[in-house]
């Protein structure tokens, strides 16, 4: 779903692929082919490929890779695992796509869901994601956190600092919260020649969904309430038109007018764009943007790219009560935009031994670690020790840069109050008719309050459509409430 260049380790990714590092099989899968599918390359197929390479060195069997175009993945998948066809032993997929899937998939084998490299997956994805009703059905092959990015120069400028204070009364420093978010972008945006407030992804089809959700989660991700962000999860009842959503969508909107021009046509790509090109002082986003600004091939803005969690709020909107509850400290609710794709194998597949050998092998440490720093792969980190070998990450950044990005990255993933992605059968329906509203309220053509309105009404005529009874059996179990 997203677009990632990273610095490329060719040469670890060879020797890890080398047949010469192994001196038999092991273990011995002489004579075995899997077919794995995934989306078309490079983002996240390269992945499955130069993973391929070693573990047919490492087995001595074959692992034939299968790509279709993302709008065509789903079908193919989900129409094959119906219909008992055995086509494919690994599946690589979106996580909103677990409801549909999962019936179809076999439990990850209890020997994989032990050790240190079990252990080494971060939390969120090894007991949630990777997680449906109770089972391990998938394997995380790419970790997927919004954080947020800055220009380590600008903010550090003495003038700056200066005039930012003297206009905010506080010092100008990383967010905590999205008022002070907003307040950053107002100053570079009315202040400093050529640079914009902030960017991020507003454009109908254009991933505007999931910046949205990472404003509202600090508002409704209620830590007392788990898995209450979208849906009431005893009755199904839409909740995105309550004041938390409200006020998300309100900085939402603000956002979109302390950023570039052109921003209502900002997809991630734009984001990217706009800050290694050095338009903007901040953004938010996936992990993606850090990399990107970073790269002096890439980026006017290398050596001065500086990451953190994203901002927060002291308030969350408590949809039992109708009150919002204030707390002393900010609340820090980072949002798992997407969620990262995963790794599965199909029930029907007759060579599950070795599939999940596969995927083992794909996710292990030292493979997915190098996946992490490779160009063109698309895998973000999810495993704690992606974010502490910084000596991996030397070829990309500076060490600051390298500290503040995996600090930021792992501080994400484990944090108390991490909110979960959407993931309900008809997933895209229900997107679509946000994105529809979305796009009227930014426009300014209806109010927030309206737009949520109308998304409320619309999810819950869905839900109702698709089977309410349903979709809160698969939205209670996509958030580990059952």
């Amino acid at each position: 779903m997203r677009k990632i260049v990273k610095t490329t380790s060719l040469a670890i990714v060879a020797a890890l692929a080398a047949p010469a590092v192994w001196a038999e099989c092991s273990p011995d899968y002489t004579g075995v082919e899997i077919t794995a599918t995934t989306q078309t390359g490079p983002y996240i197929a390269s992945a499955l490929q130069n993973a391929a390479k070693g573990w047919e060195a490492k087995t001595c069997g074959t692992v034939k890779v299968v790509e279709f175009p993302l709008s065509e993945l789903y079908p193919k998948i989900v129409t094959t695992l119906a219909s008992g066809d055995d086509a494919f032993d690994v599946i690589a997929f979106a996580p909103a796509w677990a409801p549909d899937f999962t019936p179809y998939l076999s439990e990850m084998p209890a020997s994989y869901q032990e050790g240190e490299d079990w252990e080494d997956i971060a939390p969120v994805y090894r007991e949630s994601l990777m997680v449906w009703n109770g089972k391990v059905l998938s394997q995380t092959m790419d970790g997927d956190v919004h954080t947020y990015s800055y220009r380590i120069d600008l903010f550090e400028d003495e003038a700056n600092q200066a005039g930012f204070k003297e206009k905010y009364g506080y010092d100008l420093a990383i967010p905590a919260t999205w008022k002070e978010y907003l307040d950053i972008a107002e100053y570079f945006q009315t202040n400093i020649d050529g640079v914009w407030g902030t960017a991020e992804a507003f454009r109908r089809g254009g991933q505007q969904f999931w910046f949205l959700f990472s404003h509202a989660a600090a508002y409704t991700s209620h830590p007392d309430f788990p898995g209450s962000m979208f849906f009431d999860p005893d009755t199904m009842d839409a909740q995105v038109n309550n004041p938390g959503w409200v006020k998300g969508l309100e900085e939402y909107i603000r956002a979109s007018q302390l950023a570039p021009p052109s921003a209502l046509n900002f997809s991630f790509g734009e984001v990217n764009a706009a800050f290694a090109g050095g338009q903007v002082a901040q953004s938010i986003g996936w992990g993606d943007t850090g990399v990107i600004g970073a790269d002096p091939e890439q980026s006017k803005v290398a050596g001065s790219v500086g990451s953190a969690v994203l901002p927060s709020a002291r308030e969350v909107y408590n949809y039992k009560t109708g009150e919002w509850d204030e707390y002393d400290d900010v609340l820090n609710t980072p949002f798992m935009a997407f969620g990262g794709w995963q790794a599965a194998v199909p029930q029907t597949s007759k060579k599950q031994d070795a599939a999940w050998d596969f995927i083992s092998y794909l996710s292990s440490p030292e493979v997915s670690g190098e996946a992490t720093v490779t160009a063109g792969t698309g895998v973000n980190p999810y495993r704690i020790s992606h974010t502490t070998n910084t000596e991996r990450w030397s070829s990309i950044f500076s060490e600051r840069e390298a500290r503040e990005y995996l600090g930021a990255q792992q501080a994400s993933v484990t944090a108390d109050n991490v909110a979960l992605d959407m993931r309900l059968p008809a997933y895209f329906s229900y997107t679509e008719i946000l994105e529809i509203e979305l796009s009227k309220a930014l426009a300014g053509d209806v109010t927030p309050q309206e737009a949520l309105d109308t998304v409320a009404a619309g999810w819950n005529e869905l839900t109702d459509d698709l089977g309410r009874d349903e979709q809160l059996a698969a939205y209670r179990a996509s958030m580990g409430l059952d």
